[in-house]
């Protein structure tokens, strides 16, 4: 994926996340313990508005951000749009490659565009989900398979680290994630102390088969509609419930 797709993908599922209908909104999320619709798209409304401070002013300003009371269900679509429409206009006034504060560090604006799209389309899911359960509109396959990448790059080391590295018992392991609905070589993952290391086609462990958007739903702990299939489920259970996000 590039640029434009992620930000289509901002504008399309965010769009489809305002479109909860009022009275759904106290539906619970299954993915989200303790937590309903509105409240989702209010988390969501208020990481773009932390995103779009963190692009204009800075991580350290960004910590000091003032929570925002929730708004009323009424005027939580147009609330919702608003903070969507703030992020888009932050991301379009710069280089996708200037530099710009990220989750570990310094990095540039194409981090947020591709972080915010993703962080939308899960959270769109998980509304539509809770609404209706299985009646989730499915993530187009490109984008999916570009989700998995980011998992693996982006949040498996950064959980990995946070919770002091692998368990010894998976020191070493590997899995393979094979989509069977997109092309290119298949990401393994091999778990390597606090660093684990991204392979593509290489012998694993154990390999895990399905559709790039159902292996999204999987490695974010959400029900795919159809269960990926693992060529040893045990150990493939035990490297994903390493990373709970």
């Amino acid at each position: 994926m590039g640029d434009a797709m992620w930000r289509a993908a901002l504008v399309t599922e965010g769009d489809r996340l305002a479109a909860v209908p009022v009275p759904a909104l106290g539906a619970a999320v299954t993915a989200c313990p303790g937590w309903d619709v509105a409240r989702l798209i209010s988390h969501v409304g208020r990481v773009h508005r932390w995103a779009a401070t963190v692009l204009r002013d800075g991580a350290e300003a960004a910590r000091h951000l003032p929570r925002e009371p929730h708004p009323e269900n009424e005027r939580l679509a147009d609330w919702y749009r608003d903070s969507r429409d703030l992020l888009l206009r932050e991301l379009d006034a710069r280089d996708p490659d200037a530099e710009a504060d990220v989750f570990t560090g310094r990095g540039t604006v194409r981090f947020w565009l591709r972080r915010q799209a993703h962080e939308v389309a899960m959270h769109r899911w998980d509304a539509q989900d809770a609404v209706s359960a299985g009646g989730a509109i499915a993530f187009e396959p490109d984008l999916a398979a570009d989700g998995i990448d980011e998992w693996l790059r982006v949040f498996v080391p950064r959980h990995l680290a946070r919770q002091g590295g692998v368990p010894p018992e998976l020191h070493g392991a590997t899995l393979r994630l094979h989509r069977t609905d997109t092309a290119g070589p298949d990401p393994v993952l091999r778990l390597t102390g606090t660093q684990p290391s991204i392979e593509v086609d290489t012998a694993a462990d154990t390999t895990v088969s399905g559709t790039a958007a159902d292996l999204l739903l999987t490695v974010w702990h959400r029900p795919p509609a159809d269960k990926p299939v693992a060529t040893d489920p045990e150990l493939c259970a035990r490297v994903l419930d390493l990373i709970h996000i």
